[in-house]
């Protein structure tokens, strides 16, 4: 790894970085919390922020199930010159959007921040051999300690503030969601998976989430999504893998790891004004976007305030990640609409 950062460290400085921000780019594939944390490294006030305030649009692994459903349910199975797969040219062109998208970032950032520090890479490049355990064990114990001590004070608060949202609502809607959904059902002649299924999707729906999702249907919809959608975005902001266990209650299937019934019910899904599909190509593109850039993540929201020791530095990457998000998953819905 040290031998990586001296290669990058030329090519990083154009965009505001060093080559020691090519390790927390590179983790950030993974997860953005640990990523973050490794730029402790970075000893330039200036070039350690734009690497935290950049990290987050790598895509992670919590993108992964987002991008599985999405994908599968708009992009057809096609190969391009009987090679290379549509579906796998879109999933690996969401990688690349959050390559751009850090970068371009850093390069504007650069222009922005301004320091008197000077900047300089010196390490030195260890030959190879077996690390010492007792280091590594302690300095892992360093990590997760500080991590669940600092941010998970964060993210426990804003855990419990989700699951209310998502539990409680005006008194009485949700009983007499429940009563109704029960009603139905018997009606349907469902079995006791499918009732219980629509039993927590019409809960959700009268829940303060559900409230929450169709008062923000406004701002969402020239985007292309409904209220539902809305829904998952907030949920989601818990970890972006939250959408398809979200979408999954929602739409009544009983295991939210069943994505071939999920994306079936989502085909079916329409806007309840027009009556026109709800998931339309444009539609799952946006999507696709919009969770490519935005900070749908309150860990990493957590972990920036922990290590820049201001909620300044973790409101403003909230704001322009997401103000990214929203004007990208427009442009994208406009194009293919």
């Amino acid at each position: 790894m040290a031998r990586v950062v001296f290669m990058f460290d030329k090519s990083m400085r154009r965009f505001g970085m060093n080559g020691r921000s090519i390790i927390s780019l590179i983790s950030g594939g993974a997860c953005a919390v640990p990523a973050i944390m490794s730029a402790r490294t970075i000893g330039n006030w200036k070039e350690r922020l734009i690497t935290i305030l950049v990290t987050p649009f790598i895509s992670c692994s919590a993108r992964l199930p987002v991008y599985a459903v999405l994908i599968g349910l708009a992009v057809p199975p096609k190969r391009i010159l009987g090679i290379l797969s549509l579906q796998g040219l879109t999933f690996g062109s969401m990688y690349l959007l959050g390559i751009v998208a850090a970068l371009a970032s850093g390069w504007a950032m650069k222009k922005w921040l301004h320091t008197r520090e000077v900047s300089y890479l010196a390490i030195e490049l260890p030959v190879y051999r077996a690390p010492h355990w007792k280091n590594v064990w302690m300095t892992l114990w360093e990590k997760v300690s500080a991590f669940v001590w600092g941010a998970g004070k964060i993210i426990f608060v804003i855990s419990i503030l989700l699951w209310g949202l998502a539990s409680f609502g005006p008194s009485g809607a949700l009983q007499h969601a429940e009563t109704t959904a029960i009603q139905d059902a018997s009606t349907l002649q469902l079995d006791t998976a499918q009732t219980n299924g629509m039993i927590a999707a019409r809960k959700l729906e009268a829940s303060y989430a559900g409230i929450a999702g169709k008062a923000i249907e406004p701002a969402i919809r020239p985007l292309g999504y409904d209220w539902k959608i809305g829904i998952a975005l907030i949920t989601s902001f818990a970890a972006r893998e939250v959408f398809v266990g979200t979408m999954s209650t929602i739409y009544s299937i009983g295991s939210a790891d069943d994505d071939v019934a999920l994306r079936q019910k989502m085909k079916l899904a329409k806007f309840d004004d027009t009556g026109k599909p709800v998931y339309s190509l444009a539609t799952a593109l946006s999507l696709l976007v919009f969770y490519a850039l935005a900070m749908q993540c309150m860990s990493t929201i957590a972990v920036v305030k922990k290590e820049t020791g201001t909620w300044k530095w973790a409101l403003l990457q909230f704001v322009f990640m997401s103000a990214m998000a929203y004007l990208g998953a427009l442009l994208t819905y406009l194009i293919f609409s």
